[in-house]
């Protein structure tokens, strides 16, 4: 069995263990030695993050060619109509070619925490949400689909990875998942220090560093 860590990232922080400025990172939310991000999700998106100790489960989040399913809400500025959904269902041309076909469907507002900044809202224009589910993973995809139709993205969620789903996961929280090991898994010792790692700490006080950090969190935003 291999360890998985569903991680809920708030809003404007980077999906890395350090930075050279000021910006926020995974280390002020998560305390767990050695574990790295299984692909990305852009500073200014929030939602699931899985991280993991484990090489070769990494490798099969992450790696596009794998296509493992990603699920996004997406607010947009306007009422999108029917036409401009089908045309992101079919695949819509980018700067780096054509999208691949993906499962688009507009939802109803979703139950979610309240983003802080907020997102900033011109009175006079409708917003709609959709629920988005691609399995490629380039840059800032998502926002450049929806505004390649001509609704640009105002807030972006990832719902699921694959099975694995956000449900009640609330912004900085962690969960600790074991899940079955790819073939090929390397062992902590013979696994290579991940790159942009320098967060340190013991597994075994994760669990209270990352409540208190949660709980910081949820008091402030309940303000």
């Amino acid at each position: 069995m291999a360890t998985l860590y569903l991680f809920n990232k708030p809003f404007q922080v980077m999906c890395q263990f350090t930075d050279e400025g000021e910006r926020q990172t995974l280390a002020h939310y998560i305390d767990v030695p050695d574990i790295y991000p299984a692909g990305r999700l852009d500073y200014d998106s929030e939602g699931l993050l899985a991280l993991t100790d484990c090489g070769p489960l990494q490798h099969a989040i992450a790696n596009p060619h794998n296509k493992m399913a990603k699920t996004y809400w997406v607010q947009v500025e306007g009422d999108i109509p029917a036409e401009a959904i089908n045309t992101l269902r079919q695949g819509v041309t980018l700067k780096d070619g054509p999208t691949l076909p993906a499962q688009v469907s507009r939802i109803e507002h979703p139950n979610l925490w309240e983003r802080t900044p907020p997102v900033r809202f011109r009175a006079n224009i409708p917003t709609s949400w959709l629920e988005i589910t691609i399995k490629e993973g380039r840059n800032r995809q998502v926002r450049r689909m929806t505004a390649a139709v001509g609704y640009p993205t105002l807030r972006l969620v990832r719902a699921a990875i694959g099975e694995w789903k956000l449900e009640d996961l609330l912004p900085g929280q962690l969960k600790c998942l074991e899940v079955s090991v790819p073939t090929g898994c390397t062992t902590k010792n013979q696994r290579q220090s991940p790159k942009n790692r320098t967060a340190t700490g013991h597994s075994g006080k994760q669990s209270h560093e990352s409540s208190k950090r949660s709980s910081a969190y949820h008091r402030s935003h309940r303000r």
